[in-house]
């Protein structure tokens, strides 16, 4: 595309969901029942993993900071969409969207690299408990923690070297990386290039590590003789596994299939899984499924009742 003939682009119009009016009320009522339920979950987990000693151990950090990674992604995503559902112009600064894509390519490798953090720390808790403190240090888990922030600031800097011109349509319902390269004046292939490297380099290494560390752990779970112990420990493999299938089955589909650039409105409902759908069921999956969460927040809320209350201050007014 030539630059003389289209005036540069600072900002441009989300027009997805538009080609559903009929359906608008009935997304934002849904999308807007799921906006607070994410972020008290989400915020809820962190707020308790931070207060709460208990919780201070390698996977809970894990889930902590797995739990606020959603709450941004939501965060930077859900209010825009919510407001562009009832906007007559649907508009988006072009700060705007760098700042919502940030946070997105933020949020995304983070929790590639934290789902299979968690599942090495299941693998290491298992399968090799005595060794637990040496492989789980802190300096490790910090490794583990900050690996994903390093993949986003790479897109980040491929995204800045591009600039966008003529049409200043998104077809989609926030600023993600391959609508904004359909809008580039700027040859991208160098950035649809890294896509498929970098995001297939992150999902394939995690995914690895997922595999092998329930497969083991699997294997040593056949091997206990309590039935109980048996079933307990397969109940949250599973739960925890169907969270990794949805959220990599997503972003495989989004990121690493050939005509992915070509397509517009089939990105919007896969989009809506790993954008929406999976910061609101992780919080479930990851702890109301745990029973020592579950007895952490029973303890809280019982502290919390009014009974109770007047129990702890009458003895300081008598």
């Amino acid at each position: 595309m030539n630059k003389d003939n289209h005036s540069m682009t600072n900002e441009f119009i989300l027009i997805g969901f538009k080609d559903h009016p009929d359906l608008k009320t009935f997304l934002f009522v849904v999308f807007f029942a799921i906006y607070p339920i994410t972020m008290v979950g989400n915020l809820g987990l962190v707020v308790l993993t931070f207060m709460e000693i208990r919780l201070h151990t390698p996977m809970y950090i894990f889930l902590g900071y797995l739990a606020l990674m959603d709450s941004c992604c939501s965060c930077a995503i859900t209010p825009k969409m919510l407001e562009n559902f009832f906007s007559k112009d649907r508009m988006i600064s072009l700060y705007e969207c760098m700042a919502q894509f940030y946070f997105l390519c933020l949020a995304e490798p983070a929790d590639c690299f934290l789902l299979a953090a968690v599942a090495y720390d299941r693998y290491v808790a298992i399968c090799s408990p005595l060794h637990y403190h040496t492989l789980m240090s802190k300096q490790h888990c910090i490794q583990m923690t900050i690996a994903g922030n390093v993949h986003s600031l790479i897109h980040i800097v491929l995204l800045l070297r591009l600039t966008f011109c003529g049409s200043h349509h998104i077809n989609h319902f926030f600023c993600d990386v391959l609508p904004l390269y359909r809008l580039s004046c700027v040859d991208p292939y160098i950035n649809e290039l890294m896509i498929p490297i970098f995001a297939g380099f992150v999902q394939i290494f995690t995914i690895t590590v997922v595999l092998i560390s329930y497969l083991c752990i699997l294997f040593t779970i056949f091997k206990m003789k309590s039935k109980e112990g048996r079933g307990k420990a397969i109940s949250t493999c599973a739960s925890h596994f169907l969270s990794v299938s949805i959220f990599y089955g997503s972003l495989l589909f989004m990121y690493i299939r050939p005509s992915s650039v070509k397509e517009g409105d089939k990105d919007i409902p896969v989009a809506i899984f790993y954008t929406l759908v999976i910061p609101l069921l992780n919080p479930f999956i990851y702890s109301i499924r745990n029973n020592e969460v579950i007895n952490i927040m029973k303890r809280i809320m019982k502290k919390g009742k009014p009974q109770n209350i007047l129990k702890q201050i009458s003895p300081v007014t008598n």
